[in-house]
């Protein structure tokens, strides 16, 4: 199971809104408000688990005007599963932590 940072939920989350749309990193980097250095590692991450496929975009007449190729991403069937409840165990987790944190005050 990939690192769950916060970086990685708020990645997890903009694929799991649209699961059969792909993005590419900059899109990515955007949505999320982190730069490009912090979302390739978490998409490798994520591609290695199984969570992700990309391919390279198929470049079009208008591509040639001076932009390269793009790799797209898109969260798998089974990454949504697995994304959900690491997304839910993780907010269980933080919720524990914050009443415990204001109990204690």
């Amino acid at each position: 199971m990939p690192r769950m940072t916060l970086q990685t939920q708020l990645v997890l989350e903009v694929l799991l809104r649209e699961p059969d749309r792909q993005r590419y990193g900059l899109e990515l980097s955007d949505l999320v408000g982190v730069a490009t250095g912090t979302i390739y590692p978490i998409l490798a991450r994520l591609e290695q688990a199984g969570w992700l496929v990309s391919e390279w975009e198929v470049p079009t007449s208008y591509d040639s005007v001076g932009r390269p190729p793009r790799r797209l991403y898109r969260i798998t069937a089974d990454g949504a599963a697995a994304a959900v409840a690491a997304l839910a165990r993780s907010r269980a987790r933080h919720k524990r932590t914050w009443i415990l944190g204001v109990e204690g005050a």
